[in-house]
């Protein structure tokens, strides 16, 4: 894997919204995201597939700054639109060679934004100019501390994608802090960065040059790039500025614009240090999924803890004698009575018999039996599936990002996802028919033995297996008064009867395959209630895996960051001056702060030692003369 590759392997994972929960600094997390996916693909993957692709300088600052009067007077013609209104530049406008024009008018750089000829939003302007050398693009950005959100953002995205800022303020407003945000973002990015200090009085150009000077050294840009220009009289707000005001910058950036050399070392200080800035930024966002990660887990934790409640509900239900109530129990009364079964169920055991196999040869119907008790185990599980659900939804309301979730479903969707899904009933009763099926077969399997056929045979199948199907059900706890008898006497009869056709070892194994296998499909019951819950993760819930692959990424990328993709249409230069071939080494720079190996501050390499080449703060109208 190459330089590259590694990056393109960064942004896959990037295509979806890590950060769908409310959870930490969601905001700051989602921001952090735009802003890294922007300058990959604005910056960082198209600069490193055409590294000598023409240079890109993006003119930005405050709002009032004089930006897009300082572009027109900089190429000598109307290409962008200043006014008193603001925000002034709602499109941006990027101003090229014609020799430059076809690169810019592809998808190679900013490729969000679709390209236009004139005024559009969600546009980029391309207007072509006969004054700008070629290999250099200026782009007029929208204000960094525009009233309009859009805007701003827009202007952060467009100063990430830039080779060069080149920063425009004024003496009134110099010491903001919305301008030094921006360039101590420059400063941790290393990007080539000079500062235009405009609509200076005459008689304050040299103590407001000085003092920014001071706050640049500060702000550990000492060394930037410093230009003035004097405040003028202008005739109206689209007037350009007097030609000598701005000679020191145009001849500046055409004479950057005719040294390769020194674009291609702009270009990779920028690179560099877009590259190293990833080694924080990156980390810092897998950490943040993860924590992402750890609230899906924990949203999800609660779901399984309610509907494992939901089972233990439904296996307390089955031992507590409920099912032995109600329509089951007025089925066993209509034979049984409420007298004293169990005193005289020794003495009388012949005659019950009788009448037991009268009960389930058609003397009382034995379906009625078994539709009560279907009923009865139907209503168990639905109990279980709402009072799960009805749990989860509580502790998703009360969880970190549970509540934001829910309010995405919205309010009518969150509160049928407080209930068993409708289709339960219909579901739970093809369940608990399988399983009178399955206890049916099991009565089948141990009658074909041949000392219990006979046994088997005077009760039939059906009767034999509702004896079973009781005895799965054979605690009273939960019962009271005269149904504590009738339930007991119910449940202890068939014990006894059953233990008589088939020994008490083989009731006790045949109880318990008959109750395992009735949890079996209560459980997978929850589970696909369970299920409402988790697919409601699953659809907004960040790949697993992408939090490892975001570090393997940035590993990838420190440790081929010292090497970029040789030029092109230029041969490449070994340090030293030398030209070369294959890859460029990058020398790596002093850290800054606390960023484990990013560059230090750039200062823009000077184009020249021509007569427009000035120390910070010394430009001047009167040099151009």
């Amino acid at each position: 894997m190459d330089l590259l590759g590694a990056l393109e392997s960064l942004r896959r994972p990037l295509d979806r919204d890590l950060f769908p929960l409310a959870v930490g600094e969601a905001g700051a997390d989602r921001r952090a995201l735009r802003e890294l996916t922007g300058q990959l693909d604005d910056y960082l993957l198209p600069r490193l597939r055409a590294i000598d692709a023409p240079l890109l300088a993006v003119v930005g600052g405050s709002t009032g700054a004089g930006k897009s009067t300082l572009v027109n007077s900089l190429v000598g013609a109307d290409v962008t639109e200043p006014g008193v209104l603001r925000p002034t530049t709602l499109v941006p406008t990027l101003v090229v060679s014609a020799a430059d024009r076809t690169w810019f008018m592809g998808q190679n750089v900013l490729p969000g934004l679709s390209r236009a000829t004139g005024a559009g939003p969600g546009a980029l302007r391309v207007v072509t100019s006969g004054t700008l050398g070629e290999g250099l693009a200026l782009l007029d950005a929208p204000d960094i501390d525009s009233v309009v959100t859009a805007n701003r953002e827009l202007a952060a995205q467009l100063l990430a994608a830039a080779d060069l800022w080149l920063f425009v303020t004024t003496a009134a407003r110099y010491a903001d802090e919305v301008p030094w945000s921006f360039l101590r973002s420059a400063r941790e990015r290393s990007t080539a960065l000079a500062v235009v200090l405009d609509r200076v009085p005459p008689d304050a150009v040299e103590p407001v040059s000085r003092d920014l000077t001071r706050l640049l050294a500060e702000n550990g840009l000492e060394g930037t790039r410093l230009f003035t220009v004097p405040e003028a009289p202008l005739p109206d707000e689209k007037a350009r500025l007097p030609a000598s005001y701005v000679e020191p910058i145009s001849s500046w950036l055409a004479e950057l614009a005719a040294d390769a050399a020194e674009r291609s070392r702009v270009v990779r200080q920028t690179l560099s240090g877009a590259l190293d800035s990833l080694s924080t930024r990156v980390p810092a966002l897998a950490d943040a999924v993860e924590r992402q990660q750890a609230a899906f887990d924990g949203l999800r934790s609660i779901v399984a803890g309610a509907y494992a409640g939901g089972m233990a509900d439904f296996d307390a239900g089955m031992r507590d004698g409920s099912l032995l109530r109600g329509e089951v129990l007025a089925r066993w009364q209509d034979f049984i009575g409420t007298g004293d079964l169990m005193r005289s169920l020794e003495t009388r055991v012949g005659r019950i018999r009788d009448r037991l196999v009268g009960f389930f040869t058609g003397k009382v119907p034995e379906a009625q039996l078994r539709d009560a008790l279907e009923s009865g185990v139907e209503s168990l599980i639905r109990g279980a599936a709402d009072g799960a659900a009805e749990r989860a939804l509580e502790g998703w309301s009360a969880a970190p990002g549970g509540p934001g979730l829910l309010e995405r479903l919205g309010a009518v969707e969150a509160a049928r996802l407080g209930r068993a899904s409708p289709d339960l009933p219909k579901r739970a009763e093809a369940a608990v028919r399988g399983w009178q099926e399955f206890v049916l077969d099991l009565v089948r399997e141990e009658g074909s033995e041949r000392r219990t056929a006979a046994r088997v045979a005077s009760f039939g199948v059906n009767g034999a297996g509702l004896l079973l199907m009781l005895a799965v059900f054979a605690s009273t706890g939960g019962l009271t008064g005269i149904e504590v008898g009738i339930a007991g006497g119910t449940s202890v009869l068939s014990q006894k009867l059953l233990e008589a056709v088939f020994g008490d070892q083989a009731v006790r194994t045949l109880t318990i395959r008959a109750r395992d296998d009735l949890r079996e499909r209560v459980r997978t019951l929850l589970d696909e209630e369970a299920a409402r819950f988790t697919a409601v993760l699953e659809t907004v819930e960040p790949p697993k895996g992408t939090s490892k692959a975001l570090r393997e990424a940035a590993r990838q990328i420190r440790h081929h960051r010292t090497t970029l993709p040789a030029a092109t249409a230029l041969p490449a230069q070994e340090p030293g001056g030398r030209s070369g071939t294959g890859t460029l080494e990058l020398p790596v720079q002093p850290s800054v702060g606390p960023q484990d190996d990013d560059a230090s501050t750039a200062e823009l390499p000077v184009p020249g030692e021509g007569r427009h080449s000035r120390g910070r703060g010394e430009a001047g109208p009167e040099e151009a003369s």
